[in-house]
């Protein structure tokens, strides 16, 4: 037995801060909250206690050290994409984030879904890094807004990718496309609905797949107890996809009252990747990429304010690496900024991300659940910004940060 204490503890059911903050862990589990320490003490001082963070949008696969947006697309292979998400997935534990969904690869890898090997590696104690949600590859359209070879305008017939590896175009390559990333171990499905900021093929807002495709998609998934998420911008493409039956919307930057209104009606998270609109470093990309992204981040700023105050399901989502890894809870002082109080942008990487999951052994700090806890140095309640410094991270009842 070793028991946690702290000056506070964040009891998500309640709302607040008990204090001071006792928790018990056994093993891989909560023991029990409050009373008296039992076991082994490890005394955190002022810091508060609060549950592993969840960040429902990361990319561990892209970005980190050493990556070059121009080259490595065409010169990393699969090994070395592998070893820099080392780094990437334990810098990102580190910052307090202990489940991460890691929504789709667009790399060329052959047909391998590295996240799903990534999450077994991270599983197995191999390497250090959060618990993993993978989707595999990205499902989209050729010159979609996930087809890599359109990130960076190469000519024709560089660096094609499969059906296999997420370039699907009409129902039957779709079906397949969706149904090789559930044979190799994706736990969702991750797809393209819309075009975004740094598409070099046409609006943000325009819808790039077909009602009857994204049909397919969301059927084909279902059927296989996948949940959905799509990569969404404009208002119409959104109303399309959640028709649709798809579960998860991703950024929604140029949504709409009466989009806003449809997904409160049918229950469709929200991932708003809304810090992206305050900090995603667009000064190397494309003139016109850059006019596109000075358009649209005022608009999304607005649209995510709008499903705050109308009660969209939002859980939290950095998108990194277009946020560094690591810097994850920037989202949180994002959605603080656009609306939320801490107690809800807290939730949102916690409760609701869970619910987005569909899990119920994380989340809060109580009694069965998973030992996923973090610490950090003041009251979150009052100060979200306190998230960016976590000074103590156990995941599974074992200590990976401590200082």
């Amino acid at each position: 037995m070793l028991t946690l204490k702290a000056a506070g503890l964040l009891d998500l059911d309640a709302g607040e801060i008990v204090r001071p903050g006792v928790l018990r862990i056994e093993d891989d589990r909560i023991a029990g909250a409050g009373g008296a320490a039992d076991g082994e003490v490890l005394d955190l001082g002022d810091a508060v206690l609060l549950p592993g963070l969840m960040d429902m949008e990361v990319n561990l696969l892209m970005g980190g050290r050493g990556e070059s947006a121009a080259r490595s697309p065409v010169q990393d292979d699969p090994p070395l994409r592998m070893l820099r998400a080392v780094g990437n997935a334990r810098r990102t534990l580190r910052a307090g984030f202990t489940t991460v969904r890691n929504l789709g690869l667009f790399v060329k890898t052959g047909g391998y879904l590295l996240d799903v090997a990534l999450m077994k590696a991270i599983d197995a104690g191999w390497v250090d890094g959060p618990r993993i949600v993978p989707a595999g590859h990205a499902i989209t359209p050729t010159g979609g807004h996930l087809d890599p070879t359109m990130f960076a305008a190469f000519a024709p017939g560089v660096m094609e990718l499969t059906v296999e590896e997420g370039i699907a175009n009409g129902v039957d390559e779709i079906r397949k496309a969706v149904r090789y990333q559930i044979k190799h171990g994706a736990q969702l499905i991750k797809t393209c609905a819309s075009g975004g900021v740094m598409s070099h093929t046409g609006i943000p807002g325009a819808q790039h797949y077909s009602d009857e495709e994204l049909r397919a998609i969301a059927d084909e998934a279902h059927r296989r107890g996948l949940l959905v998420a799509a990569h969404t911008h404009g208002a119409e493409a959104v109303r399309s996809a959640v028709e649709a039956g798809i579960d998860c919307i991703e950024h929604g930057f140029l949504i709409d009252d009466e989009t806003i209104a449809l997904m409160v009606e049918r229950g469709t998270f929200l991932v708003a990747t809304t810090v992206l609109a305050d900090h995603m470093d667009v000064s190397k990309a494309a003139p016109e990429l850059q006019a596109k992204a000075a358009e649209m981040f005022p608009r999304a700023r607005q649209s995510i304010r709008a499903a705050i105050t109308a009660g969209v399901k939002i859980a939290c989502g950095s998108d990194a690496p277009a946020i560094p890894h690591g810097r994850n809870a920037s989202e949180l002082v994002a959605l603080v900024s656009r609306g939320m109080s801490p107690l809800e942008a807290i939730r949102a990487a916690t409760t609701t991300a869970a619910e987005l999951i569909g899990v119920t052994d994380r989340g809060r700090l109580a009694e069965g659940l998973l030992a996923d806890v973090i610490a950090v140095p003041g009251d979150p309640l009052r100060d979200i910004t306190v998230t960016q410094d976590v000074r103590f991270v156990m995941k599974g009842g074992k200590v990976f940060l401590q200082r």
